[in-house]
């Protein structure tokens, strides 16, 4: 009878067929607009970032930034890599969301993909050598009376205008079915839509919001960033009372011209 290290002389792994693994990468960031005012508080937008693909399959397609798993390295070493290489930038936060394995997923063959959700904080992102096709869209996520989902993707004049359905879920995940896919290469339209499901889900119980900030924030800029995540608007004292369990003062407070100076918070440790 083999022991093992006689089983592991014997074994061959190429009698096995075996997927390609790629990691793609969701990478949100809030950005905001001018301040027309120093009276009114600037927009809020949740962008995502694109890449248009410059080769076969899915040519001047728009897609997620990612690439192929390398000899020697983790999944998560894959999606950081091919992240930084995108944006020159280590995100605050990276989660994965899933793994999408459909076999005709990717008509270049059997490619597997482990999705992530990654944070970029705003005013970190500077380009890397791969970005020159590197754009950030603004993200509009809803669900019509159909009960269907609307992913639409604007960057200057151009939209891509992605239609799913969500699937049963399981754990909590939501997974979601192309119908149409707006232009957006392989299945990204549905690792995009589980990946902003998976923040909302995440945002609404203060979880991941704060990787969108600076180590320290006014409540203000705390609660625009859940709102504008979630899609909704909330009472400032009904997000104040909530926020209470997940916060604490510092010392510091904002400054500068024509504003009133506001307390500064952090995340509770």
């Amino acid at each position: 009878m083999q022991n093992e290290h006689e089983f592991l002389q014997t074994y061959r792994l190429d009698d096995y067929e075996r997927p390609s693994v790629t990691a793609d990468v969701a990478a949100f960031m809030i950005r905001r607009t001018a301040e027309e005012s120093y009276r009114k508080e600037p927009e809020s937008r949740l962008s995502l970032l694109l890449i248009r693909r410059g080769g076969h399959p899915f040519k001047d397609c728009w897609a997620l930034p990612g690439g192929f798993l390398q000899k020697g390295e983790t999944i998560e070493s894959c999606a950081l890599r091919e992240i930084r290489e995108e944006t020159n930038v280590t995100p605050a936060a990276i989660k994965l969301i899933g793994m999408f394995t459909e076999p005709e997923r990717d008509p270049r063959g059997w490619i597997i993909s482990a999705a992530f959700a990654s944070i970029i904080t705003e005013g970190t992102v500077q380009g890397g050598d791969d970005a020159a096709e590197a754009q950030w869209f603004d993200v509009r996520f809803e669900q019509d009376e159909a009960g269907l989902y609307h992913l639409t993707l604007t960057h200057g004049d151009t939209t891509l205008d992605a239609v799913l359905e969500e699937q049963s879920t399981r754990h909590g995940a939501a997974g979601f079915a192309i119908r149409e896919s707006g232009s957006l290469a392989f299945d990204h339209a549905a690792i995009i839509a589980a990946a902003l499901s998976a923040l909302r889900r995440e945002a609404g119980k203060f979880e991941a919001i704060f990787d969108f900030l600076p180590e320290t924030f006014t409540l203000t800029q705390l609660q625009r960033v859940q709102e504008t995540i979630l899609n909704i608007s909330v009472l400032p004292a009904n997000f104040r009372r909530k926020a209470a369990e997940y916060v604490e003062e510092t010392e510091e407070y904002t400054s500068g011209a024509g504003h009133r100076p506001a307390k500064l918070f952090r995340k509770k440790a």
